[in-house]
């Protein structure tokens, strides 16, 4: 699903195109147009400029969230946010593609760029890839950790958020799936970051009827669930607000 590695609302440079990186402390990055590749001197890695990062939502995933009409991002579109997407299917904590590394890999050799500035919100959403790869408990309990820990070290002053392995429920033929994403769980926990447990969802909310194949929902599924999931950001709060706004409300 999908072919870009990065996307954005200001065109951010994909994973591997052939555009020019500034480097060093000379360049003023708020001259630089959208979607140029910065090497920011804070923290040595080349990020993509994006002209506004205000309500910005940084989206670290797999196939569930990478086509446009993918449900999280969907889901936080309706919640406020434009999505700048990282990631491909076929990853995870654990899992890579073989053209794209795991989450934690790809960051840190540059398979796909973060975007340079505050976003307000990052969430990682994944898990299927590793359970379906057989990936351990403790090989994906360490790379998100080091994930966690990578992302709040960029992002000092944005919320982080975690959403778990889509699938059918322990009860209903879920396996390593529900599995996963309980795992994921005492991460998100451990961490003291909100959690989206996903793991029973198809079933919960009548989803299996809705697939494109045993794994990934058909545009009608994702638009199903992009609600749900959109209602769930709102019900837990990460619903955004224009600052402006709440500024004058609070007067």
């Amino acid at each position: 699903m999908g072919n870009g590695a990065a996307g954005g609302a200001d065109g951010p440079v994909a994973a591997g195109s052939p555009a020019r990186t500034r480097i060093g402390s000379d360049v003023n990055p708020a001259s630089l147009p959208g979607g140029a590749v910065y090497r920011n001197p804070a923290n040595g890695r080349s990020e993509v400029i994006v002209k506004d990062t205000s309500n910005m939502a940084v989206l670290i995933g797999d196939s569930q969230s990478e086509p446009a009409y993918g449900w999280t991002r969907q889901g936080l579109a309706a919640a406020g946010y434009k999505v700048f997407f990282c990631g491909r299917g076929g990853t995870g904590y654990v899992a890579a593609n073989g053209t794209t590394g795991n989450y934690i890999d790809a960051l840190q050799r540059g398979d796909w760029k973060l975007p340079y500035g505050i976003p307000p919100l990052v969430v990682i959403e994944g898990g299927g890839n590793d359970a379906a790869r057989g990936a351990s408990d403790a090989q994906i309990v360490d790379n998100a950790d080091r994930l966690i820990t990578s992302i709040e070290q960029r992002y000092p002053a944005a919320r982080l958020l975690m959403v778990g392995t889509l699938a059918r429920g322990a009860h209903y033929g879920g396996g390593r799936r529900s599995e996963v994403d309980a795992l994921l769980g005492t991460v998100a926990n451990r961490h003291r970051l909100p959690f989206v447990s996903a793991g029973d969802w198809l079933t919960r909310y009548n989803l299996t009827g809705s697939m494109a194949d045993g794994v990934h929902l058909n545009r009608q599924g994702h638009a199903a669930l992009g609600a749900v999931f959109g209602q769930r950001l709102e019900s837990m709060g990460f619903d955004y607000a224009e600052p402006g706004l709440l500024s004058g409300l609070s007067r």
